[in-house]
């Protein structure tokens, strides 16, 4: 739990926020940034952890519904990688951009959060983090308009640079730019990046797993860059390489040994199912039979997503994907869909279950070679969804 910061003032004048980092929080982001690659990586982590930690409860106090765009578990894949997180106020994104810097010349976004589709916000807030004074300091913001047309892109570390004399100071009006600016005037277009393909992303984590690359953003050209972490599980599996971290998403591993640490951060978990055999004689026993499951915040009720191994062999494995309320002999409701993917996000025969009216459960049965991985996805999305890849 986030403990709220105490709000210390608008300065005199500038219309700049100052807020208060707890003690706490600063222990927790300083153990947090011990779980990185490189102490660059972790030293950014530190900071982004402060910056949030502040920042996020004014938000909840002064906005409704204000919540990350992602959850804590999916953060470090996004520091270990680049600066910034995003917050969501209903229907508009807040690009949280956080930085040491005092002269306070320039506001930089790093290109990620500009120009990857499902990045891209709405409103970018300028922050200073003071970690020896216990603050951060919003000190400006601008829209991803101003940033496309007044900002300076910078080659070199591939960020959008916009003059601190075109960021708006006053940070009293983010309020009105959310509830009055319409939202053609805030954003400007974004280009799609291209498609990858799952054994090029795979090279491409090869070639930036290694942690003595400090900078892997910039090794290769960013559409490949963009495409490659806009994919959860690829980014995610790219951070786990960096630390060392192997087979974290391997399903039979988890019915076998346990689900692993970081899984389990996620939220999976093993679970055993009672069978109940049709013409089993009466005090029969009927071993149990080993899941694994976690659960999604699905339109305000909780659901259970389900996996269950139904044949295994030397050359296909064969599994069935349910998804359940979490309440007892409550339904689904008509609309939601469960769907498999590829990998590289292609779909397959027979890879959706549809309810048409309210339903018991959905679910879908894939055969897979071993080790095949399968991307999960519901319609509605889940809270703070983030792609992960399961190895089946």
């Amino acid at each position: 739990m986030i403990a709220h910061p105490t709000l210390f003032t608008f300065t005199s004048g500038a219309g700049e926020l100052i807020l208060e980092i707890p003690t706490e929080q600063q222990i927790q982001a300083w153990l947090w940034s011990q779980y990185f690659s490189h102490p660059v990586s972790g030293y950014r982590a530190f900071l982004n952890k402060l910056c949030l930690s502040a920042i996020l409860p004014w938000l909840e106090q002064n906005f409704a519904q204000a919540k990350p765009w992602t959850s804590t578990t999916a953060l470090p894949s996004f520091w270990e990688l680049v600066n910034g997180c995003a917050i969501v106020l209903d229907q508009m994104r807040l690009i949280l951009v956080p930085g040491e810097e005092i002269d306070r010349g320039e506001l930089r976004v790093p290109q990620e959060w500009v120009d990857i589709p499902s990045w891209s916000g709405d409103c970018y807030l300028a922050i200073q983090v003071e970690p020896d004074d216990n603050c951060v300091i919003i000190w400006g913001y601008c829209t991803h308009a101003q940033l496309q047309t007044y900002g300076i892109y910078d080659l070199s570390d591939r960020t959008y640079c916009l003059d601190a004399a075109e960021v708006i100071k006053d940070i009293s009006t983010l309020a009105l730019v959310k509830e009055l600016v319409p939202k053609e005037s805030i954003r400007s277009s974004v280009q799609p990046l291209p498609v990858l393909q799952r054994q090029q992303a795979q090279n491409l984590i090869c070639c930036l797993q290694k942690p003595e690359i400090i900078a892997p953003r910039l090794e290769i050209p960013f559409p490949l860059w963009g495409a490659l972490i806009e994919h959860g599980g690829w980014r995610q599996n790219l951070y786990q390489q960096r630390l060392g971290l192997l087979q974290q998403w391997s399903v039979w591993k988890w019915l076998e040994s346990g689900v692993s640490e970081l899984a389990q951060q996620w939220g999976w978990e093993n679970l055993s199912l009672q069978l109940h055999t049709a013409g089993a004689r009466s005090g029969e026993k009927i071993p149990p039979r080993t899941i694994v499951s976690r659960q999604l915040a699905i339109a305000g009720q909780l659901y259970e997503l389900r996996i269950v191994p139904q044949s295994r062999s030397s050359h296909t494995n064969i599994w069935r994907f349910e998804l359940r309320n979490a309440t007892a002999k409550a339904a689904i409701p008509g609309g939601f869909k469960l769907r498999l993917l590829t990998e590289d996000l292609q779909p397959f025969p027979d890879n959706e279950d549809v309810a048409t009216t309210t339903v018991e459960l959905l679910f879908v049965e894939v055969a897979c070679e071993p080790a095949e991985g399968v991307v999960w996805e519901t319609e509605p999305l889940p809270e703070n969804y983030d792609r992960e890849i399961l190895r089946l």
